[in-house]
Parts: structure tokens; C-alpha cells; sequence
């Protein structure tokens, strides 16, 4: 039933991360409806996100996936109109690391794998499925950058390479005993898992003794945020974290607070 479905889902250029998601909401509205979904209308869909809301108790941005998911199901298989509203995503200002902490979290790393993987989170702002498909052949050494291949929204991006990254990446290439296409794999040469990553994330905060809730993104929210308040400006760390939008990067200016401890309080002014 749904084969169409994701085979459409390919041919528009969605990310297998998506197709799964939007895979999985629409499987879960067929099992709630308890019908042909030929047969659902806006009704069937307004029910079925009140029950992921009130039961469910899913997130804002959960719902709206599921509604997304439902629409283009509707919209582009079903060729059905859809104008339904879901509640406004609440947009949480993102954890992110000090400097000090950074520093922390990388000298804690018991492997040169481990501290690769936090230097590259932290200093190209990559994302966990990014980290996990980099190939040896998207990295220019000479150059300093790197590029990201089929990102979100099936887009390619450059990213920076710092000189210690730069040094610690030959210095591991060199010795790693597998010859993958991929910079970090798992067993037997195959593609490291995301799990694994995370657990490794996980482990070297809490060997570096931080208490805030740190994970993979938190490295990749620090690189932004450290950008811009080292002046960097805002549209050029849009492109490196690959954001269509700038709105999406301007939450980093609500987090940096390097500026609105420079403003002099005016009871010091009397």
C-alpha cells in the first residue's frame, strides 16, 4: 500500500530519513483510521492529530511531521485537497557547550576515532548522518575544506577543516587497519552506527564531568554559536550548517550572550 507512496517520496529527492518518518506516520494513520485510506477525508486526519496530541502526548514538531507526512500522502497519492492547522512549534533555545567545555570533552576522548569525531561535530558543524557518510574523497586537505554530499534536502554543502583536524585525520587514516570509502566505520568495514556515535557522544560528557544534557547537536549548536560570537557573520554560517532559511540560523543570536554582557547596567550609570 504504501510502495507508491515512497517510491514518489524518491523520485521528489527526499532523504531516506524522511521517507522513513513520513513512512511511518502514514502507516500509523491507516492502522488508526481502521479503513481503506482511499476512503479518509480532513476529518479522519483532524482526529487521528487530536489522538497524537492528547494520547499520544507527542511534541509540536512530531505533530506536524505526522501532518506533513498525511498531507503529501493525501495531496500527491490520493490527489485530495488538505488544509488542516497543527499547533506552532515551539522553538527551543539550543543547549550549547563553552569553550572550556569543548576543550574538556575532547581531551576526554579515549580513542583518536572518538576525538575525531567531537572535532569534526565542533569545529565543521556536521550533522550525525553527515558525520556517519563522509568519504575520504569529500575531504581536500590542501584546501581545508570538505564537502557534504546529498545533505538535508539532498543538497551538497562545503564545510571547514581545521589544522588540527587536518592533522589528526591523516594521523588516523594512516593507521586505520580497514581501507572503507567512509572515514568512521563499524565492524567488518561497514558504516559506523548512528547509535554508536551517540553512546560514544554520551560517554565523554560524562567522562569530562559536564552536567548539561550534551548531545551530537550540542557540538553542532557550540560551532555555530562560538562563530558568531567570534563576529563571524550570520549568513555565512547559514551556508556552513546548510540552512535554506536564515531564520533557522537566527536562533543562535537568542543563545550567544557575549554581547548582552558587554550592555553596563544603567543603576551603575547614577
Amino acid at each position: 500500500m504504501l510502495d507508491n507512496f515512497v517510491a514518489e517520496l524518491r523520485i521528489r529527492g527526499f532523504s531516506e530519513e524522511t521517507i522513513k518518518s513520513y513512512s511511518f506516520f502514514v502507516k500509523k494513520f491507516i492502522d488508526f483510521i481502521k479503513k481503506d485510506i482511499g476512503s479518509a477525508d480532513e476529518n479522519d486526519v483532524k482526529l487521528f492529530l487530536a489522538y497524537l496530541i492528547s494520547d499520544r502526548k507527542l511534541s509540536s514538531a512530531s505533530v506536524a511531521l505526522a501532518k506533513a507526512a498525511v498531507s503529501f500522502y493525501f495531496t500527491e497519492i490520493l490527489k485530495k485537497k488538505f488544509n488542516l492547522k497543527t499547533p506552532k512549534i515551539h522553538k527551543k533555545v539550543p543547549v550549547v557547550l563553552t569553550k572550556e567545555e569543548v576543550r574538556e570533552m575532547i581531551n576526554s576522548a579515549n580513542t583518536l576515532k572518538h576525538k575525531l569525531m567531537l572535532e569534526l561535530f565542533y569545529s565543521s558543524g556536521l550533522r550525525l548522518s553527515e558525520l556517519i557518510n563522509l568519504k575520504i574523497n569529500d575531504l581536500e586537505f590542501e584546501n581545508k575544506i570538505g564537502w557534504v554530499r546529498k545533505g538535508k534536502g539532498s543538497k551538497d554543502r562545503m564545510i571547514i577543516l581545521s589544522d588540527r583536524v587536518v592533522l589528526d585525520l591523516k594521523k588516523y587514516l594512516k593507521n586505520r587497519k580497514d581501507k572503507s570509502d567512509f572515514i568512521f566505520t563499524g565492524r567488518a568495514g561497514e558504516t559506523i552506527s548512528k547509535r554508536a556515535v551517540q553512546k560514544a557522544i554520551k560517554s565523554i560528557a560524562m567522562k569530562a564531568g559536564i552536567k548539561k544534557d550534551v548531545h551530537v547537536h550540542t557540538l553542532r549548536h557550540s560551532f555555530a554559536t562560538h562563530l558568531l560570537e567570534s563576529g563571524t557573520d550570520i549568513r555565512k554560517i547559514q551556508v556552513l550548517l546548510g540552512h535554506s532559511n536564515l531564520s533557522t540560523t537566527q536562533i543562535y543570536t537568542k543563545v550567544s550572550t557575549t554581547e548582552l554582557k558587554k550592555v553596563k547596567s544603567p543603576l551603575d550609570e547614577l
